[in-house]
């Protein structure tokens, strides 16, 4: 039975819904024969997990007069997403991609089939203040800001437009060099986001690349210095790292006996500190919530099948790991970085 949609909203994302094509049994994706059709893209997998644990959610979005533009559509109307600012184009179709099954927990292979979408013809024009300013809390990614230059302008209009307003406004960089027209550019247009951003979290590898520094808590101070009122730098397996202007440490991960699928780990890893922090947790709490869903998103195949309702949240969450104090800033160096 679909989610009815919160109101007022909470959260307001905005990027790119495609649908994605995973294989059933192992091996390279040619020699494929059944895959499953389910939903895919950065932002919408957090959309769905805020959703998921009781939040109001609007997308704002582009999808194409087809088949999996009309499947998408339902998949937010099953979720309880707000789309009533997801537009429907006549003339660019909606994005897909496929993804390899891996049945030994590596990384599996992903084709997309992006270019010349109806999303990548997000623009400025899209924005409408009084629907993406009506909730708490705007997300971003660096996805939809690869994905054309009109798209770019309208997410970083509206990273923009909710910091002026005083909203809180997370950004993952989530980064896809394919995308970019150079890695310089990728560099000063993505960290132009997060200059715009109250929480910045990238991974480990991303941190490195964006700012220069190798450390964690050199990452995180670059941010800082941009005004960033909160970093957490995703480690991985080992964990997160959290820094703000009053305390930094590191938030240990959460065991998994097999991994089935690592894409949306991230994502789900987002929706675990962004819904912390609106819940009113403190940072470290924030963050633990975030290791445990993204451990629990690694468990099952599929970019957001392991997003877990708030019932089931509750039910993952030990009265240890509810008020858990990180460890301090001094064990980074005991930990081994990749």
């Amino acid at each position: 039975m679909p989610r009815s949609v919160r109101s007022p909203l909470d959260v307001v994302t905005c990027g790119e819904a495609m649908a994605l094509f995973v294989a059933q049994q192992s091996g390279p994706l040619e020699q494929g024969e059944d895959f499953r059709k389910i939903t895919a893209g950065a932002e919408l997998n957090v959309a769905i997990g805020l959703a998921r644990l009781g939040f109001g959610v609007g997308y704002l979005s582009r999808v194409g007069n087809d088949s999996l533009g009309r499947f998408l559509l339902a998949a937010l109307d099953e979720e309880g997403i707000d789309r009533s600012h997801v537009a429907v184009d006549a003339a660019f179709p909606t994005g897909l991609m496929f993804k390899t099954r891996s049945d030994d927990g590596s990384d599996p292979r992903v084709e997309y089939f992006r270019r010349g979408s109806a999303a990548s013809q997000l623009g400025v024009a899209d924005y409408a203040a009084d629907y993406c300013l009506q909730g708490r809390h705007v997300h971003l990614t660096g996805i939809s800001a690869a994905i054309s230059d009109s798209a770019r302008e309208l997410t970083t209009y509206l990273a923009r437009e909710a910091k002026a307003a005083g909203k809180t406004v997370s950004f993952d960089p989530n980064l896809r060099p394919r995308l970019w027209p150079s890695v310089p550019t990728m560099i000063e247009r993505t960290n132009l986001l997060a200059a715009y951003s109250g929480l910045v979290m990238p991974g480990l590898e991303e941190g490195r690349l964006l700012t220069g520094w190798t450390e964690p808590t050199d990452i995180a101070r670059f941010y800082l210095d941009l005004g960033v009122a909160s970093v957490v730098i995703k480690l991985g397996p080992l964990g997160a790292y959290f820094a703000d202007r009053s305390e930094e440490g590191v938030v240990t991960g959460q065991p998994v006996s097999k991994v089935i699928d690592t894409v949306g780990a991230g994502d789900g890893f987002a929706v675990g500190v962004i819904s912390g922090l609106l819940d009113g947790l403190t940072l470290p709490e924030a963050v633990t919530r975030g290791t445990v869903i993204g451990a629990r998103v690694v468990q099952f195949v599929g970019d957001c099948e392991g997003l877990p309702t708030r019932e089931e949240l509750m039910g993952l969450l030990t009265p240890a790991q509810l008020h858990e104090p990180a460890r301090t800033v001094s064990s980074v160096s005991g930990v081994t970085l990749p």
